[in-house]
């Protein structure tokens, strides 16, 4: 996708910007194929990748299909291992806000705005949905005029809990001297309030990696606290299916998606 607009998420000389030029975090923006005519609602993808990487599969494809579907389709390279926490939320807070900040230039509506994240960028964009001002650094000079909460949530087999299931994230997030308490503020189950947004949830019931009580338990959590949640639990499938074009028990999930979406409209 060579026409997407790159837009480093932070300033020359800013002590967020690793030595690597290729890992400095920014977002990646796609238009949609067919203007029209007024603001558009944009989607903020946050790939997977345990926090070590992030999974190309899950990124520009899914860019490129919301901007078929009429939506501004934004990647965002955040920072990953060894960049530690709270690198990834500050660089996930700082996308959020700057879309935002940037919306009236590139035809964004910037009060629909949506996130999506797969697994390891699925626990990234819980937590941004449940505790938006989790992070928020000095070098941030949008935080004071921008949400950092998305109007719409989506997650793909996210590890949202760190203090089950998903324990052997925590390191790659947290470094090596993880405590209960960073595990306990980083999962997202225990946070949900009833300003949390509409979230859209699938996951197949066999995942070997992440299991799907981690997204049985966030939609459980969010219906009592009053939050309007869909989630989608398919038969099987492996972790980490990305479009799953390839899977015919599996490819209707990205059409659900956008289907609920739309309706949130």
């Amino acid at each position: 996708m060579s026409n997407a607009r790159i837009i480093p998420l932070w300033p020359d000389g800013s002590p967020h910007n690793p030595t690597d030029p290729a890992e400095r975090p920014r977002i990646e923006i796609h238009a949609p194929r067919e203007p029209l005519g007024r603001p558009c609602p944009a989607v903020l993808v946050f790939p997977g990748g345990g926090y070590v990487t992030r999974a190309p599969h899950e990124a520009d494809p899914f860019a490129a299909f919301f901007a078929e579907h009429g939506y501004v389709g934004i990647v965002c390279h955040y920072r990953v291992k060894p960049h530690y926490y709270p690198a990834p939320m500050a660089d996930a807070a700082r996308a959020i806000r700057m879309v935002r900040s940037i919306a009236p230039e590139h035809d964004i509506d910037a009060d629909r705005l949506a996130i999506l994240g797969f697994s390891a960028g699925g626990h990234l964009v819980c937590t941004m949905a449940s505790q938006p001002d989790l992070v928020r650094v000095p070098e941030d000079d949008l935080s004071d005029r921008f949400s950092g909460r998305p109007n719409r949530l989506m997650a793909a087999y996210p590890a949202v809990s760190l203090v089950k299931h998903n324990r052997n994230l925590a390191p790659n997030l947290l470094g090596d001297a993880v405590q209960a308490d960073d595990r306990a503020q980083l999962s997202s189950e225990l946070h949900v309030t009833p300003d949390h947004p509409p979230t859209f949830l699938f996951h197949t019931t066999d995942d070997p990696v992440v299991p799907a009580e981690q997204s049985v338990d966030y939609a459980l959590a969010l219906k009592a606290a009053g939050v309007p949640v869909e989630l989608h639990l398919y038969a099987s499938g492996p972790h980490g299916v990305g479009m799953a074009q390839d899977r015919p028990s599996l490819r209707s999930w990205p059409g659900l998606m956008v289907d609920w979406l739309a309706a949130q409209s």
